[in-house]
């Protein structure tokens, strides 16, 4: 059984731990501008209080544990407090913390970009480092539009995006993000890019499978690109899951079309794995799966990661590009190589984390465990997919997500659902009415079953909560 009310001697509980939970929550609240929060909505949904983690595991100041389902927004791949990259890190602190990267260079740095290309096939032999995704995705936009400047195309300036795709918060990266709540308050300080549809399968017509939804995707991207190629310098997606998009899911037949079409029009292909890297939908890389079986692989122009890439541990992205890209910078002229910078481009312990998560891929066939024991939560979550109140049950790899159709949602549904997942010792975040699952790679089959049962008490309790107060208030709901 999986004990979810263990505590440890080292946390005060009782009315101590009570009492600490309530003073950090209250201090957070009033100093600590969080992040994707309505501030106002602090008294309802208060910060919850983490004293320490471990595992899969995330414990208050009471004693009382719950589940990383969300790993954390997608980055402890491991858990939490992991022994071996903790080690790890111990090791490269009292060696060499930080050096700029700016005419020096250290081992972890160049170790991780030789593993990574390795693991392209050396065909994204170039690693740009900065500190998140979103800058990752700055880095890739400003390389291909200074790539085709170098080449003497100035003209291509242009990018599109799909819709609902989402990329960062930052101006560059919200200009190619198309969800309105992060977008629309700064649009008049923007860039327009071209939206082109989404392969998202749920907008599947009667008769249509998944490939069909890509193959008319692709065919706008086609029209798009025969009209406005002199222009348009990228194209950047999501390969295979929009994820803060609502975790829309398509077929990898799009990933096949829209690099043939980039080929054709002479288009960079920028592919934001920044959540979807890391071997969470099944391969190292997403892109990985364009390729059919037995054929050569398919690679985009620019690859971004982050997120995962270190564990959790410290903030890295890298942008990954091909010699042909690399090579346009070269030059006598300091202007025409990449200018971009940060102070801690390339931290030397964010580097040595990046390889000790490399270094869990190899030796303990992490892919391979993954894929069991993601059978195993598909099969516990049978229930679930099957509910009525259900709709769109979806998975790729270690993502599982579902939608609650508009009839049971309700007003503040991801909130209330948050609270509920917390009751039942989840930490859990709906994207809208969007639920989804991202667990840490030390989910086992014990744990999956374990989770897909809070899962399902959890969206019952919600649903309920709903109704109950549908029967006492009549039509008329004003939930908080």
């Amino acid at each position: 059984m999986v004990n979810n009310s263990k505590s440890q001697a080292s946390v005060s509980g009782g009315e101590a731990g009570a009492s600490a939970n309530l003073a950090w929550q209250q201090r957070s609240a009033r100093h600590v501008w969080h992040p994707c929060s309505q501030m106002q909505r602090a008294g309802v949904a208060p910060p919850l209080p983490i004293a320490r983690a471990q595992g899969p595991w995330l414990e208050d100041y009471e004693g009382r544990r719950y589940f990383d389902a969300n790993s954390s927004w997608w980055v402890n791949l491991f858990g939490h407090s992991d022994a071996g990259i903790n080690a790890v890190l111990r090791n490269q602190l009292v060696t060499l913390p930080h050096v700029m990267l700016a005419g020096c260079t250290h081992a972890p740095a160049v170790e991780l970009a030789e593993r990574l290309n390795a693991l392209t096939g050396g065909v994204l032999g170039h690693a740009f480092y900065g500190s998140d995704g979103a800058s990752a995705v700055e880095i890739a936009l400003k390389m291909s539009y200074h790539y085709w400047r170098n080449k003497g195309v100035a003209g291509k300036r242009e990018f599109v995006c799909l819709r609902s795709g989402y990329h960062g918060e930052t101006l560059g990266a919200l200009s190619v993000t198309d969800v309105a709540l992060f977008r629309h308050v700064y649009d008049p300080l923007l860039l327009h890019p071209h939206l082109v549809m989404s392969p998202d399968s749920r907008a599947a017509r009667d008769t249509e499978t998944n490939e069909d939804v890509a193959n008319r995707a692709l065919q706008e991207v086609r029209a798009l690109f025969e009209t406005r190629h002199l222009d348009i310098a990228a194209i950047i997606i999501e390969p295979l899951v929009q994820c803060a998009g609502g975790m829309a899911m398509h077929d990898a037949v799009y990933l096949r079309g829209l690099r043939a079409l980039c080929d054709r029009f002479d288009i960079h292909l920028i592919a934001d794995e920044i959540a979807v890297g890391c071997g969470r939908t099944g391969t190292f890389f997403a892109f990985q799966q364009a390729a059919l079986p037995g054929a050569p692989a398919i690679w985009p122009d620019f690859l971004c990661l982050s997120k995962g890439i270190t564990g959790g541990y410290l903030p890295l992205s890298i942008v990954l590009s091909r010699d042909a890209i690399f090579d346009a910078f070269l030059d006598d002229d300091v202007s025409r190589g990449f200018l971009h910078s940060h102070s801690y481009t390339g931290n030397a312990l964010a580097c040595r984390a990046a390889l000790a998560v490399l270094d869990r891929f190899e030796e303990n066939n992490v892919l391979r465990k993954n894929q069991r024991v993601g059978l195993t939560l598909t099969k516990a979550l049978a229930e679930l997919a099957a509910d009525h109140r259900i709709e769109s049950f979806r998975q790729c790899g270690m993502i599982w997500a579902f939608d609650v159709r508009d009839e049971f949602s309700g007003p503040q549904f991801a909130e209330r659902f948050h609270m509920q997942g917390r009751r039942h010792g989840l930490l859990i975040r709906p994207i809208g009415r969007t639920v989804y699952l991202l667990p840490p790679y030390v989910l086992n089959n014990e744990l999956a079953h374990w989770l897909a049962e809070r899962t399902l008490e959890t969206v019952n309790d919600t649903l309920s909560q709903l109704d109950d107060h549908r029967h006492t208030a009549g039509s008329e709901v004003t939930l908080p």
